[in-house]
């Protein structure tokens, strides 16, 4: 893995070259292995917190760890275009828009001691602003090199805060063009359903259940790109203990195994479909 600048990342991917890096800041990170027409994104893996943001939050390192969905980058790691956050949504959010991606409050809780001074605030929109850069530099070489795309935007949540019996994976499809993309949706849902997962744990999967896909991770690419269809995955977060934070690594295990399956077949399944 290379550590390089956003300018360079950028420049190998209008290159078409393969690559794995890490951004100067240490913010994201991109592997390449190889150009194919789809692409997956764990964009709230992060934990990572900067040192001078440390002292004025008022939120504990677990209350930020309870909101962020670890591991979902683990989960998807073995894919072959792999996008990935590194700092905590607490410090900037990827899925919410430029002005909304810097809380003041998180979740009911007044987030800051006192206001964010302006440059600091500005640090991390900008890191916002980079990891879009790289997003539309990705998807435009996807649909150059092969027209039509997905991406698999994994998520989790936090299940056991539901008061009502909750899917395993939920998928959020308001926002993208469900006359087009229906079929493949209940495709992936149904792909979903079938994973066996160990700890006698279900596998449900519904559609617009929990979530319905109103990232704005998910409404960028829609709106930028017409030929991307983005599949909002959400896991609930079977794999821990979302109140001791305690990871379960035979769960988390057993669902990247059943991905790296599961996400090249439906890719493959979406390419016949719209590709030839």
């Amino acid at each position: 893995m290379e550590k390089l600048s956003v300018e360079a990342i950028i420049a190998k991917i209008n290159r078409a070259e393969t690559f794995s890096a890490v951004a100067e800041d240490y913010s994201f990170t991109l592997k390449i292995e190889t150009y194919v027409p789809f692409m997956c994104a764990a964009i709230h893996d992060g934990h990572q917190f900067r040192r001078e943001l440390w002292d004025n939050c008022l939120h504990t390192e677990y209350d930020r760890w309870y909101e962020e969905d670890p591991e979902t980058k683990y989960m998807i790691n073995t894919q072959p275009i792999v996008l990935a956050g590194l700092d905590s949504r607490f410090e900037y959010d990827l899925n919410r828009p430029p002005e909304e991606a810097v809380f003041e409050t998180a979740w009911g809780k007044q987030l800051w001691r006192n206001s964010l001074q302006i440059d600091m605030k500005q640090r991390s929109l900008d890191k916002h602003n980079n990891f879009y850069k790289v997003v539309d530099a990705v998807i435009a070489q996807l649909e150059l090199q092969f027209t039509n795309c997905i991406v698999y935007d994994m998520h989790s949540y936090n299940w056991q805060r539901w008061d009502r019996e909750v899917p395993t994976w939920n998928l959020g499809t308001t926002n993208i063009d469900n006359d087009r993309f229906g079929k493949m949706v209940e495709v992936w849902r149904k792909s979903l359903s079938e994973i066996k997962l160990p700890n006698n744990i279900k596998s449900t999967a519904k559609i617009n259940d929990t979530f319905f896909g109103n990232g704005y991770f998910l409404k960028h690419i829609t709106s930028n790109f017409k030929n991307t269809l983005v599949l909002a995955t959400e896991i609930a977060k079977v794999y821990c203990d979302e109140y001791k934070q305690v990871i379960y690594p035979q769960v988390v295990e057993s669902v990247r195994k059943a991905l790296q399956i599961k996400i090249p077949e439906h890719a493959e399944s979406f390419n016949k479909t719209f590709n030839h």
